[in-house]
């Protein structure tokens, strides 16, 4: 800031001053006082008033270059409003307050946004090592014959892996669009079980279903979160049974597994959470089931989980828009697969 520019911030200063010599100038010259006392004072005032200036214009300058310095040797320059000297007058107190207000929210949104980068790159840490499982498994297969089920089977891991990161990726686009269209149940379930037919006879697990109804959300969004949970039910379910059920306006994904143990049943949807039995059979990411939350969250479905160890494990998906009945309900002892 230039002198001038100094100046004009102290015009107030400079003007109350300016009147009261005058006036006193002139109550002195009405009172007879002597001029040279009248001169004395005013080259005194004069000179108290310049000191004034000087000294606060070094001062001002004093403050502005160690601000400039930090500016400049900072790396993170939104943590500027932290490291601020302390206000000496009022106007500073309320630009301090705003520049504090102003760092902390800078330094809150960053950490948020190191927090997601963090948890995206260990995602695709995990995801690029399971990915590796069925492409290695399908370079075994190839180089020993080439067993079309058991490749079909792998190709098929690797495709529901490589949905997984692209669905956890639109999850993080604030501006992806979710594609609201009316739909049968029945038949956004059987579309997931024909998608995951490989892995589920290679497993060993049967699939009815039962009943149905017209339900308006993001179709390709419940069909992906469907498929999750019967990857699941391949994985943790092999030989079992599993039933969807469609009715008053829930769909029910039952199984006859292992179950969840009670002390992990409230984590099963949490981010990152492997639980015993995953851990057994050589770990995972622990994304799906959160994928599954996070999707239906954001077509406006609710799911939730119960399950009793030995016995069974259920998930239910409770539609906030449609429900309304949909043509002829299946048999519920017909299998699909």
């Amino acid at each position: 800031m230039s002198f001038l520019s100094f100046l004009r911030g102290h015009a107030l200063f400079l003007t109350v001053v300016s009147f009261l010599l005058v006036a006193w100038c002139v109550a002195a010259a009405f009172l007879g006082a002597v001029w040279i006392l009248i001169l004395f004072t005013v080259l005194a005032v004069l000179f108290g008033a310049g000191l004034y200036i000087g000294l606060s214009y070094y001062f001002f300058q004093k403050r502005m270059a160690r601000l400039k310095r930090l500016q400049r040797e900072m790396e993170k320059v939104y943590l500027l409003g932290e490291v601020l000297p302390r206000p000496e007058n009022a106007v500073e107190e309320v630009y301090f307050s705003v520049m504090k207000a102003v760092s902390r929210a800078a330094i809150d949104r960053v950490s948020g946004l190191r927090r997601t980068l963090d948890d995206y790159l260990d995602y695709v840490e995990g995801w690029v090592h399971e990915i590796k499982t069925p492409l290695t498994a399908c370079s075994l297969i190839l180089a020993n014959g080439g067993d079309v089920k058991k490749l079909k089977t792998e190709l098929r891991r690797a495709d529901n892996l490589a949905e997984s990161v692209l669905f956890y990726a639109r999850l993080r686009t604030a501006g992806t669009d979710v594609r609201v269209t009316k739909f049968s149940v029945r038949d956004a379930a059987e579309e997931a079980v024909k998608n995951e037919m490989e892995l589920l006879l290679a497993a060993g697990v049967q699939v009815e279903t039962a009943g149905d109804f017209t339900v308006a959300c993001d179709r390709q969004a419940f069909v992906f979160s469907l498929k999750q949970l019967l990857v699941n039910c391949a994985k943790y379910c092999p030989g079992g049974h599993v039933k969807i059920t469609a009715a008053d306006g829930k769909l029910i994904v039952e199984d006859d597994g292992e179950g969840v143990p009670p002390h992990e049943l409230p984590l099963v949807f949490a981010r990152g959470f492997v639980g015993s039995a995953g851990r057994r059979r050589g770990g995972g990411t622990g994304m799906g089931l959160y994928l599954v939350k996070k999707t239906c969250e954001k077509s406006g479905v609710a799911v939730s989980a119960a399950s009793e160890e030995g016995k069974y494990t259920r998930f239910t998906f409770t539609f906030s828009q449609g429900g309304e009945k949909a043509g002829q309900t299946a048999d519920a002892g017909a299998p699909d697969i």
